[in-house]
């Protein structure tokens, strides 16, 4: 794996602990691992990457695997004892928000935006997916994963559905990238915490940059269902609100598809 010739070093001042792994078989796994032996050693916002994860797994125990140095993946570990119960739930969603918006800053003029609950979208396509775990035995530690397609070629893309910014003839800058999203991140997660009003904006920020709402969905759910409607909102708990055939559903998890 090649390293930036300086690292990461505007991520590195975000992140109290920024372990670069020159591969690995999945970041949330070791980072789960890590912080499970040495909770000291791992303070909120640590961070594993890389750019050749072996064995990543998606959302629904999905397998994530990439040609190495094609994507990069990154797992953030977020101490979430002050985020009330009630509120964790849009924990997945605020990462999402904060990657959709790294990801804007660097393309200008291409439409990115949020399919609910975080998959990051260019021009309909998906650029970035992200799963979040709750530590076993710990349910106030919280590990995000993400999984950005840099510079992986139109050739090695694993379906249609997807995108990079390579396929998009554009240049990921990764630090930059990697700082923006543990940014947005950080001071989500903390306005999740203060609660009220400063934790209403960023709900309202995900439901901004959503562009699921709106939409007419096709929802595999995991009883094996599927459930089209049209996305009306995201309730005050994170859930996509759907309404078919005149009735309204609140979906908590499902896999989602933007129909044309």
């Amino acid at each position: 794996m090649s390293i930036p010739e300086n690292g990461y070093p505007r991520a590195a001042a975000v992140s109290p602990r920024l372990h670069i792994a020159p591969t690995v078989d999945s970041t949330n796994k070791k980072l789960l691992t890590d912080a499970f032996d040495d909770p000291e050693g791992h303070p909120h916002l640590s961070v594993v990457l890389t750019r050749d994860q072996r064995a990543g797994r998606g959302r629904l125990d999905r397998t994530w695997v990439t040609p190495p140095d094609s994507a990069l993946a990154v797992s953030v570990l977020l101490r979430v004892e002050a985020v009330p119960t009630s509120a964790r739930g849009w924990i997945p969603l605020v990462a999402g928000a904060a990657m959709t918006s790294a990801v804007r800053d660097q393309l200008e003029g291409r439409e990115v935006g949020l399919k609910w609950p975080n998959d990051v979208l260019v021009g309909g396509l998906k650029i970035c997916g992200i799963l979040a775990e709750v530590m076993p035995g710990d349910p106030h530690t919280v590990v995000v994963g993400a999984g950005v397609n840099t510079r992986m070629t139109a050739a090695e893309l694993p379906v249609p559905t997807a995108t990079s910014f390579a396929a998009l003839t554009r240049t990921a800058d990764e630090d930059r990238l990697l700082a923006d999203y543990l940014t947005g991140l950080r001071d989500a997660v903390a306005a999740l915490a203060v609660g009220g009003t400063v934790a209403d904006a960023a709900m309202q920020a995900v439901r901004e940059v959503c562009t699921t709402l709106g939409s007419d969905v096709s929802v595999s759910l995991p009883d094996g269902l599927t459930l089209i409607g049209t996305a009306q909102r995201i309730d005050d708990e994170g859930r996509l609100v759907v309404e078919a055939a005149g009735v309204t559903h609140v979906v908590s998890a499902g896999d989602v598809v933007h129909v044309r």
